[in-house]
């Protein structure tokens, strides 16, 4: 500045973390309660706006809820503050319908069987008040509309059931358009109709007994129907469906192949990537989950068993094999073991709403990653560290294999993923942030909580500068010192779009949270 004026930056305040608190539960099961596999949810979805919720579970159902707390505000946000009305109120969903999306289906040709299970659930733009969604298992995707229709019923009919029990003649009147007489080779007699015109003459007040029927709606139903069926295109688990920005087409993807779709057009796709070696005996790695930019049409990321990402641009070529952008940390020297490359498959890709960000989940970490720094992650969230001495134990019983998922904030300062006993992680990633909370998947999710050592760490902001920040390290127990329960994990979760509200899944029950 002019006249050699210091320009003095006032140290930011720390973030302060969020407090949590219970909102909601769907499904909540007493204690002793078997859980059936089919009603385990498998998929957790918020739509844009935030008032829509949809879940799927492993029987094949799509679940959704609708938000009830913004329909009661009435009027601007202006003329509410003026009332001194608050409208921060959190989140609170109602059931509002389910429907089958899937059946088990067998696979005659290889002698397979396929899973009812819903893998993902997107939701697509809405329209005429009918919400759209993506729904899809291993092999098919379906596209669904969900709709209001007012049932309908008659009301008024044309008998009078005070005067057809007199003499009988509404009776004999309504009988005789049926029982007309007929020439003896089936045809019908036209001197019947001469003869009932000639006969029947109308009183001069007309009928009083004759009356219209008219139809009346009563009350409304919500109807699920699918409109286009996607089958066919993949010889692979499907792991990944996406939606573009562009709300005409979308992707999906499994172990070696991500297919591009138009919406309206379910007879064919376009193969955009193939990671298939000639010699399957060469494969090294598997694309494990696929998403589109938020904004960017012409640009997806995916990720892969080895624990890269790679970024596409759609406009390079049509088959995009060689990648814009890849995006891995480099080992460790000396640290590699039997388990590295399991522990480094990336289970679950999101891409931060402004689209800078990539955040990437592996069985160990989660990874923030900056699409405009492909040196390494810009922060690393160690999750599961403490279960490095177990490692045997859980390769052992198929555990180091749990595909957990992750997810953003609507203003990317915080991120979450699952973990077992079902408890969950967010932490902050603003700058200053040393937050690292644990929760549990139940009515009191502060209960195991301890207090986390804050260490002193850069935010995404000097991104030159990478984060480690750890969550309770100790071996086998929880937070709580309990031991660890590998058969309850929260795999599923996401975040409301524009609010500190969380909603994941633990077993068969939908937990929903708000700070």
């Amino acid at each position: 500045m002019s006249g050699g004026d210091e320009v003095v930056v006032a140290p930011e305040e720390p973030v302060q973390p969020l407090e949590w608190k219970f909102s909601q539960v769907f499904g909540e099961r007493a204690a002793g309660e078997e859980v059936q596999e089919v009603d385990i949810i498998s998929a957790i979805e918020f739509d844009k706006s935030g008032d829509h919720l949809a879940t799927g579970d492993r029987g094949g159902r799509v679940v959704l809820f609708e938000r009830t707390d913004s329909k009661d505000q009435h009027g601007s946000r202006s003329d509410l503050e003026r009332m001194d009305y608050s409208v921060n109120r959190h989140p609170e969903f109602r059931y509002k319908t389910e429907f089958q999306s899937h059946e088990p289906e067998f696979d005659y040709l290889k002698s397979l069987e396929i899973e009812e299970k819903i893998n993902k659930i997107k939701w697509c733009q809405t329209a005429n008040g009918a919400v759209f969604l993506l729904s899809t298992n291993d092999k098919t995707i379906k596209f669904w509309k969900v709709q209001e229709k007012k049932v309908k019923k008659i009301s008024d009919m044309n008998i009078d059931s005070s005067k057809a029990t007199g003499n009988g003649s509404i009776a004999s009147s309504s009988n005789s358009s049926s029982s007309k007489p007929h020439l003896a080779n089936g045809g019908p007699s036209d001197k019947s109709y001469s003869y009932l015109s000639n006969d029947f003459s109308f009183p001069p007040g007309g009928l009083p007994s004759l009356k219209l029927p008219s139809v009346v709606s009563h009350e409304t139903s919500l109807l699920a129907r699918c409109r286009r069926v996607y089958a066919h295109a993949h010889d692979y688990h499907i792991n990944s469906i996406s939606n573009n920005s562009d709300g005409e087409t979308f992707i999906s993807a499994d172990d070696l192949r991500i297919n591009l779709w138009n919406l309206e057009i379910s007879s064919q796709s376009f193969n955009i990537v193939d990671v298939k070696p000639a010699n399957m005996e060469d494969l090294t790695e598997v694309i494990t989950s696929a998403e589109f930019h938020p904004t960017h049409c012409n640009t997806l990321a995916y990720s892969s068993s080895k624990g890269s990402i790679r970024l596409v641009d759609l406009r390079q070529s049509a088959l995009c094999d060689s990648h814009a952008k890849l995006f891995e940390e480099q080992e460790a020297p000396g640290s590699r073991s039997f388990f590295t490359e399991i522990i480094a498959s990336i289970s679950d890709i999101k891409f931060a709403k402004d689209g800078r960000y990539i955040l990437s989940r592996d069985y160990m970490t989660l990874k923030l990653w900056d699409i405009n720094m492909d040196s390494g992650p810009v922060a690393t969230y160690r999750v599961h560290e403490h279960l490095r001495p177990r490692l045997c134990d859980l390769y052992e019983n198929d555990s180091i294999f749990d595909k957990f998922e992750c997810c953003l904030s609507g203003d990317g300062s915080r991120v979450s993923t699952g973990s077992y006993s079902n408890l969950f992680r967010v932490f902050g990633c603003a700058p200053g942030s040393t937050e690292a909370t644990t929760l549990e998947a139940s009515k009191n999710p502060m209960r195991r909580q301890v207090p986390t050592p804050s260490r002193p760490s850069r935010s995404i902001g000097n991104s030159i500068t990478r984060v480690v920040r750890r969550g309770a390290e100790n071996t086998g127990v929880d937070a709580n010192g309990n031991s660890f329960d590998f058969t309850t994990k929260l795999l599923h979760l996401a975040w409301h779009p524009s609010e500190n509200s969380i909603a994941c899944a633990a077993a068969n029950s939908l937990y929903m949270y708000y700070a």
